[in-house]
């Protein structure tokens, strides 16, 4: 088969210079604060790249393994003030470990992409800025729980904090324990993400979430043109 004709059946546009990867497969993660819509173009990303030929696996954060899913519901449901910074750290770091080890890496190997609901920089900005642990002892735990693993390419989607805390409470799905912990905390995580993005241009790109959903969607397959060759 030639290029070209790999090409267009894969959704890669012919020529295209990949990004390098340590593993066959490919590693997306979607990052933002509450509200910014990221499960919804998890779910469009995941079928779009589908119908372009390449397999897919997608996942969220807390959870993606059986054993970080039960961790999961430690950690999204209940009072506030359930646990404070470290131990919610440490809880994600554990269901990180499973996830990675189970879910994640097992399918890059196999030669699949991964597009995750969140993943490390959800923890540095939720506990790390939000909670006031500071980024360097969570840096510290990522290092020993997954050690240099990375995802090839992070989308932050960003938006208002007030418009995002209200479509997170349209959403009423009882997984609310973040939203209810104050407009401050939320001001401190969207800043955190931001932050994140612009100190890592190379993994990272920010998309801003306003808009509607194809809307937005529409950006993200922009980016990935951009970046991969991906035909939008």
């Amino acid at each position: 088969m030639s290029s070209a004709d790999w090409g267009r059946r894969s959704g890669i546009w012919p020529g295209a210079r990949p990004i390098p990867s340590p593993t066959p497969g490919r590693f997306i993660t979607l990052e933002g604060g509450e509200g910014t819509g990221k499960s919804t173009q998890a779910e469009l990303l995941v079928a779009a790249l589908k119908a372009r030929g390449i397999d897919m696996l997608a996942s969220r954060e807390p959870g993606g393994s059986p054993g970080a899913e039960e961790i999961r519901a430690l950690l999204v449901s209940g009072e506030p003030g359930r646990w404070d910074g470290m131990s919610e750290a440490l809880l994600h770091f554990a269901a990180r470990r499973d996830h990675v080890e189970r879910t994640i890496r097992p399918a890059l190997r196999a030669g699949r992409w991964v597009v995750c609901d969140r993943f490390v920089d959800s923890t540095i900005a939720y506990q790390g800025q939000g909670q006031g642990l500071g980024a360097e002892p969570l840096k510290t735990l990522q290092r020993l729980v997954i050690g240099d693993f990375a995802p090839d390419l992070t989308l932050v989607l960003d938006l208002a904090v007030e418009q995002g805390l209200a479509r997170a409470a349209a959403r009423g799905n009882g997984e609310d324990r973040y939203e209810r912990m104050g407009e401050d905390f939320h001001r401190r995580l969207r800043q955190a993400f931001r932050e994140i993005a612009a100190g890592d241009p190379e993994r990272c790109a920010l998309i801003d979430a306003a808009g509607d959903p194809a809307a937005v969607h529409g950006a993200i397959m922009a980016t990935l043109a951009e970046r991969w060759g991906i035909a939008p």
